[in-house]
């Protein structure tokens, strides 16, 4: 449990966390469990996306320690939260619509693992906490950003579970299956060996193999531990 202190008097929040590798389900999942709990949604990958779009956009050298600080000490974003997500603006511009495309996608797993940004990112998070209720989709929501969470839980599926998942999701006629589960597996790699907040199951987590279930069985599943 989270708790404010508002005009002397402790409010408690529920904080639930759904971690996991691309594809294995959690941004359909935590939408549907957030409307169940009549809570709202936050899709932490979103942010770390934003900053990537923002990198990319100001063609920030993201490997340069003292350029990324710089950077980080002057961005400005802030989350419009709605019941099933969530939009992201950056001064005061909704950026939403630009960052599920895969050279973002990948760009954000690379510079997540950065110390500046997870350091900025997490009072952002933190901070939704301690006002709501809320569902938090990501990939160390309860390792690192809420080790003390309601109850947590990580989802898995096969590899090429989660690529025919994405493929599936993508508009564009030219998208590549091998690419996509290529692509998907260098991720996971990337965020399994990062030396800042891996990927990996808190050790009180709840684990949750989505690769022959739907989503709503997921989701039902998570309900008998609720």
């Amino acid at each position: 449990m989270h708790r404010s202190i508002e005009s002397g008097t402790v409010m408690t929040y529920r904080i639930i966390t759904i971690d996991g590798p691309a594809g294995s389900g959690k941004t359909t999942v935590s939408k549907l469990l957030a409307r169940q709990l009549h809570c709202v949604r936050v899709d932490t990958g979103a942010l770390y996306r934003a900053v990537a779009f923002e990198i990319h956009r100001q063609h920030i050298c993201w490997e340069n320690d003292a350029a990324l600080d710089a950077f980080v000490s002057g961005l400005d974003l802030s989350v419009v939260l709605e019941n099933e997500g969530m939009r992201v603006l950056s001064s005061g511009n909704d950026i939403t619509p630009f960052l599920r495309t895969p050279e973002i996608t990948m760009l954000a797993s690379a510079t997540s693992a950065r110390p500046a940004v997870r350091s900025a990112l997490l009072d952002i998070q933190r901070r939704i906490a301690r006002q709501q209720d809320a569902v938090f989709e990501g990939r160390d929501m309860g390792t690192v950003v809420f080790p003390d969470a309601t109850v947590k839980f990580f989802l898995v599926a096969d590899l090429a579970v989660r690529a025919r998942r994405r493929f599936d999701e993508i508009p564009d006629p030219a998208k590549d299956l091998s690419r996509i589960q290529a692509d998907m597996a260098t991720r996971d790699n990337q965020d399994i060996r990062r030396t800042q907040a891996p990927l990996k199951p808190a050790s009180d987590a709840i684990l949750i193999d989505s690769s022959r279930l739907t989503a709503p069985q997921v989701v039902e599943e998570m309900l008998k531990h609720l």
